[in-house]
């Protein structure tokens, strides 16, 4: 009998797993095992027309389950020699906790080699192939629906953050681990990243990994991960929802290539409403999107400490807790202590470019280099005088892992 097949309540001796499980998850209980079998005629034998994205780890299909729920089946490849300690990590932190803005697990399999996660389905995609997928997508996203998007999204944080325990990170927090219901409420996905912190931890110490341009500059640079990493994230993300743009786009002129660099000189001559995405066409309440902007900066401060919890960002958002503009300080920018070879390539040339896949669905193809792995470009010299020793390791598609020794 297998560690998992009792941790799971099955006594089935005749299955067997295809890789070692870690003391640390034999917590995990109550979740609904499904065989390799029904979830291949679910999906008709895994065709590709009922393929919806391309995960992390893997692809996705639509299928409907004996129970009359459709679920998104997320098939982890079998060549992923990085996946099995995060799908194991993604059902330990998933299958203990519920809360409306973040995705439902229905169970898994673990069959063999097989190892796949079931969903609930969410019919409108992710926010990479919706909103910032480049006019792809026929969803109105007028500024109440953003709005929502945006209170949601800190609403899952918070609970995250402070209502769970042990509290977890999610380290990947970015547009297209955002997935919306029919409804268009935001839930967020994918915690194969995910941290578990005890409530007496300040911080934990770890291999970094994550999404360029979403990264907290003092988690890259030192690997000292704490919740306010995921409050910079949700800063990014947040300023991307109200000016309907990726991080990064090097199809514009120079000084409008990155967000949050733009937000900050905006900011600073008091032209934040400039930065409001037209496809509004000036439909929207100018003063609350300029204090999301300003809340956006708040959290992607340069001090972790100055950046405000997500519980204080939900009551911000809402408008239930004022903004002192004193208190707005430079955001941190990882361009600050490293050259990615974006500004510099000779004869304007960009920098070798992959895309991040959504951990749902498929990644919205728009121009957001900060969405990508480091490359193999990046080198020990291509870094600023305050980081030596730059090394990583490629992970699969949309996470990259990679460590820096400081000076």
């Amino acid at each position: 009998m297998s560690c998992l097949s009792f941790i799971l309540g099955r006594k089935d001796s005749s299955r067997k797993l295809g890789f070692e499980v870690d003391d640390e998850l034999s917590g995990i209980h109550d979740v609904k095992l499904y065989t390799y079998r029904e979830l291949k005629l679910v999906t008709e034998d895994f065709d590709i027309a009922n393929k919806i994205g391309e995960g992390g780890f893997g692809s996705v299909y639509k299928g409907r389950l004996k129970d009359g729920n459709l679920a998104a089946i997320k098939v982890l490849s079998a060549e992923s020699r990085q996946g099995v300690k995060e799908f194991l990590t993604e059902i330990d932190v998933i299958s203990k906790i519920e809360h409306e803005n973040l995705v439902k697990l229905y169970g898994c399999c673990i069959e063999g080699d097989q190892r796949i996660l079931v969903y609930n389905y969410l019919e409108n995609n992710s926010l990479a192939q919706t909103l910032l997928g480049g006019g792809f997508s026929n969803i109105q996203f007028n500024w109440r629906t953003r709005r929502g998007i945006c209170i949601g999204i800190a609403c899952g944080l918070a609970f995250l953050h402070e209502d769970v325990r042990p509290h977890i990170i999610h380290r990947d927090i970015k547009a297209s681990n955002i997935l919306l219901d029919k409804d268009l409420m935001p839930k967020i996905s994918d915690f194969g990243l995910a941290k578990l912190i005890p409530a007496n931890v300040t911080h934990v110490s770890t291999r970094v990994a994550g999404t360029i341009g979403y990264l907290a500059p003092e988690y890259a640079i030192r690997g000292q991960l704490t919740r306010k990493a995921d409050v910079y994230s949700f800063g990014v993300l947040l300023v991307e929802i109200v000016s309907g743009r990726c991080n990064t786009n090097t199809l514009l002129p120079i000084e409008e290539q990155y967000l949050l660099e733009r937000t900050w000189n905006l900011y600073e001559r008091r032209e934040l409403v400039g930065l409001v995405d037209t496809a509004l066409n000036g439909d929207f309440d100018a003063e609350e999107a300029c204090r999301f902007l300003k809340i956006g900066l708040l959290c992607t401060q340069d001090t972790p400490k100055l950046r405000p919890s997500m519980s204080t960002v939900v009551k911000m958002l809402k408008g239930q807790k004022e903004i002192d503009d004193t208190k707005i300080t430079k955001p941190g920018l990882i361009s600050d202590f490293m050259d990615l070879k974006i500004r510099s390539q000779p004869n304007g040339k960009k920098p070798s470019e992959k895309t991040t896949a959504s951990s749902y669905n498929e990644s919205s193809g728009s121009d957001n280099p900060d969405n990508s792995n480091l490359s193999s470009e990046t080198s020990a010299a291509a870094t600023s005088t305050f980081i030596t020793n730059l090394s990583f390791e490629t992970m699969p598609p949309g996470t990259t892992t990679f460590s820096f020794k400081t000076i």
